[in-house]
């Protein structure tokens, strides 16, 4: 298996603070919020390399940061300079399943998000079933609902319905953006692009793939500190602050 690390974003709504800085290497914890990602891949036996996708305005960043600690990770510079050019995430996917003649199960990551539960039992699940795989978690909250991708599912977990965005969420499970897709799916990115499938959000992909191959979701046990803005990742470093009271990181 195979990681796609997607970090060519140009994070606009933390400008000024990502404006010349890629968002993922912002710290958190006491280290980078990649590091945080990469640090719990590294613990997966199945994964035997991972790639990283970013763009060219960051691309030294991130090689010096795979210099300094991170060497074995693969740096894609998707060649694009401002958020007016950029591919988007699923065209980076294209991109690097192209770029490096991909033809293993991938597991696809976004890398400005921290993950509180086991990246390993997603791996597990999806070998237990060699399918397309999401990942949901329970979300009460309606109005955030609407923020993210929203399914509906039958009784052995397979997506009968996904809308990426939805203005009338049809369940309680949002979609982090978490995917594994065996190989045989992996033709099926470079379809969704050349039939007009918007190229932006990963969820979009999902969505228009439920309807034409089996497509399950994987319950997340534990948070996803998703870092978007100045107030989440505030939140994302008051989490891990040694004085909050429960504190456990």
């Amino acid at each position: 298996m195979k990681a796609i690390i997607l970090a060519a974003g140009y994070a606009t709504r933390l400008y000024p603070l990502t404006q010349n800085f890629p968002k993922p290497l912002l710290e958190v914890g006491g280290k980078t919020i990649l590091d945080h990602l990469i640090d719990q891949i590294e613990t997966i036996p199945d994964i035997d390399r991972a790639y990283l996708v970013t763009n060219r305005r960051f691309y030294g960043h991130f090689a010096d940061w795979a210099r300094a600690d991170r060497s074995q990770i693969d740096i894609l510079d998707d060649g694009t300079t401002s958020n007016d050019d950029r591919l988007g995430a699923v065209g980076d996917l294209r991109f690097a399943i192209e770029t490096r003649a991909i033809a293993d199960d991938v597991i696809v990551l976004a890398a400005d998000n921290i993950l509180l539960f086991s990246l390993q039992n997603f791996v597990n699940a999806f070998k237990a079933n060699p399918a397309s795989y999401i990942t949901v978690r329970h979300n009460p909250d309606y109005d955030d609902r609407k923020r993210r991708g929203n399914v509906l599912l039958d009784e052995n977990n397979r997506v009968l319905q996904f809308i990426e965005k939805p203005a009338k969420p049809i369940s309680e499970w949002s979609v982090p953006p978490f995917y594994i897709y065996p190989s045989t799916t992996l033709p099926r990115v470079k379809e969704y692009i050349a039939t007009g499938g918007t190229p932006d959000a990963p969820g979009h992909f999902a969505e228009w793939l439920h309807a034409r191959e089996p497509l399950y979701a994987h319950e997340i046990e534990g948070r996803v500190l998703d870092i978007g803005n100045r107030e989440s990742l505030s939140a994302a470093r008051a989490f891990f602050d040694p004085k909050r009271p429960d504190h456990t990181h």
